[in-house]
């Protein structure tokens, strides 16, 4: 059962009240930068996540300043649509809605609606917190993320799934710097599984070990710790695992992650 820390409150609280019930997430960027494609990213994974439970969800964004720019940014980094609604606070009766937004979002983003409170989310709702990215730290757009470039963009930017894979090495709740480092880091990494993903597709397939698979939902299910799910595609990455079930891992873990892990398959045949 996936648990969330609700940032209201700062205790673990169940994602899905009820089994198989519908569950609202609602992804409150701030504006186009690449904070708002971090809320937007988080806020794909936590869908994700609830899907791979069998959770029926509704996926919705608050309205920002140049939607098409953020759209076409976000597309760009495998996060699928979201379904624009400017009601921050429901829309389905009594949907249980999980509001994916920064610290303060609640006052401040555009998403409010017209006429609301400074705390516009319902007494309900769940706030999945996401730290900004610190200005200055890299990349907020441009044309490697969609159709032209956004504020504080250069020609020098990243892969978008490198990019990707950079904002998810990190606790979604901990300030994030993007630098030069930490993107190379995240193309090497990705580079590295893609080519190990390739190679173990030419073996017999063999299932997912069920230590693994309670490993990596563990992980996620404990406050959607993506991080903790990377660290166990390292192990299995250097483990006695069989190679034909390290494939298979690495294509479930990628269910919840969307890096494209198993692309580069045949591409040397």
């Amino acid at each position: 059962m996936l648990r969330i820390i609700d940032a209201r409150s700062g205790e673990p609280t169940d994602a899905v009240p009820a089994r198989r019930s519908l569950v609202r997430v609602h992804a409150r960027p701030p504006g186009f930068d690449t904070t708002g494609l971090r809320v937007l990213l988080v806020a794909d994974v936590l869908v994700r996540a609830l899907e791979l439970g069998g959770t029926p969800v509704w996926a919705t964004s608050g309205p920002v300043a140049d939607p098409d720019a953020l759209r076409a940014s976000a597309a760009a980094l495998g996060i699928r649509p979201f379904e624009d609604h400017r009601d921050a606070t429901g829309g389905l009766g009594a949907t249980h809605t999980l509001q994916v937004l920064t610290p303060g979002g609640g006052a401040t983003d555009a998403s409010a609606p017209p006429g609301g409170t400074a705390d516009d989310t319902a007494a309900g709702d769940v706030r999945v917190g996401v730290a900004p990215v610190e200005p200055g730290g890299g990349p907020a757009t441009g044309p490697g993320l969609g159709a032209g470039a956004g504020p504080g963009a250069d020609t020098g930017a990243p892969d978008p799934t490198v990019l990707r894979l950079a904002l998810l090495q990190h606790r979604r709740d901990d300030p994030l710097r993007l630098d030069a480092a930490a993107l190379a880091d995240a193309a090497v990494t990705l580079a590295r599984w893609r080519a190990a993903v390739a190679a173990w597709a030419t073996r017999p397939s063999r299932p997912v070990p069920e230590e693994v698979r309670q490993r990596l939902r563990t992980a996620w299910e404990d406050d959607l710790d993506v991080p903790g799910v990377l660290r166990v595609l390292r192990w299995v990455e250097e483990s006695d695992v069989p190679e034909g079930a390290r494939f298979e891992t690495y294509a479930y873990a990628d269910r919840l992650l969307g890096l494209e892990l198993t692309r580069d398959i045949g591409a040397a045949s």
